[in-house]
Parts: C-alpha cells; sequence; structure tokens
C-alpha cells in the first residue's frame, strides 16, 4: 500500500504534492510531485459580425503580456458554468445570455491535475469588467479569421487559448 502524498507546497490557489509510485519488489521507491488545481475555465465570447473579445493579460510567470481568451480558476464547490459565468464578467465586463460547453481538457497531465473547462458565449451584453487586484487586462475585439491566423502564426501562445479557438473554428464548420 503507498502512502498518502506529502504536501511540499500549498498556496491559495494550488498545492504541490509529492506521491510515492507503487513499484516491484526489489525496485527502486518512485517518486513524482504534482500541482493539485481545482481546475479552470476558459471561455469564447462571440460577438456579432464574426468577432471575438480576447484578452491581453500580463503573465509574471513569463514575464509578458499574452493574447489569450479570458479564463479563471474555479473556487471551491463552483460548477465550471458558474465560474465561466463569474469570469466572462470580471475580466471582460461582458455577461452572457447563451452558453455552450465544449469538451474538457488537461492543461498538463504530466505534472498538473488541473481540468480546463470550455465554453462558448453568445448573446454577450456589454459591462464593466471587475478585475482582480494586480491584474492587467485590456480587451482585444478581433474578427474570427483574424484570431485563427493569430493562432496559426504563434501570435497566441497560451495552450487555453489555442485549444479554444482551433477547437471551435474546426467545430464551427463541421457538418452537422
Amino acid at each position: 500500500m503507498s502512502s498518502p502524498p506529502r504536501i511540499l507546497l500549498e498556496g491559495p490557489k494550488f498545492r504541490v504534492v509529492e506521491h510515492q509510485v507503487d513499484v516491484p519488489p526489489g525496485a527502486a521507491p518512485l517518486r513524482r510531485q504534482i500541482v493539485e488545481h481545482p481546475g479552470a475555465v476558459a471561455i469564447l465570447p462571440l460577438l456579432p459580425g464574426n468577432r471575438v473579445c480576447l484578452i491581453r493579460n500580463y503573465r509574471v510567470a513569463v514575464g509578458r503580456t499574452l493574447v489569450e481568451l479570458p479564463a479563471g480558476t474555479m473556487d471551491p464547490e463552483e460548477l465550471p458554468a458558474q465560474t465561466a459565468a463569474r469570469e466572462l464578467q470580471e475580466e471582460t465586463g461582458y455577461t452572457a445570455s447563451d452558453w455552450r460547453a465544449l469538451p474538457a481538457f488537461f492543461m498538463s497531465p504530466g505534472i498538473l491535475q488541473e481540468r480546463m473547462h470550455l465554453f462558448v458565449a453568445q448573446g454577450l451584453t456589454p459591462g464593466s469588467p471587475a478585475r482582480e487586484a494586480g491584474e492587467t487586462i485590456d480587451n482585444l475585439i478581433v474578427s474570427w479569421p483574424e484570431a485563427v491566423a493569430m493562432a496559426e502564426r504563434g501570435e497566441i501562445e497560451d495552450a487555453k487559448s489555442l485549444v479554444g479557438i482551433l477547437l471551435w473554428d474546426r467545430l464551427r464548420v463541421a457538418p452537422e
């Protein structure tokens, strides 16, 4: 029987734990460090006129501003759809009347437990964002073809945004 994971680091949104992996008798012990994360959402906010609302978001981890889909971490006991509605409003100011869930996916399952829930938001009504202290975010509204081209040119480097844009581009033109 394996031992319980050992907590190496705990923060407000995730924790890093070390697992001892079961190995055959006589084999050297094997340990793996895993980032435990409650999950997150990413939203494709689609506007009339074949446009999408992306964001420019300064990311401390990479030291620069990235073009991304609005997104955020799920709060405890919060359903993905609730997080999506909250994050869309907080980051862009928009609220949506029409939501569609797309397939969820793991961000980096080799080390990270985070599952990303992807949503398309339509019927958008503008409003004022409620960005968190320290967030440096600006809305970037572009045509849908331009968003796809930005992904193809490598101007969008964020994994969740690439998955969302390219998956939706395929689904929206696929025959029913």
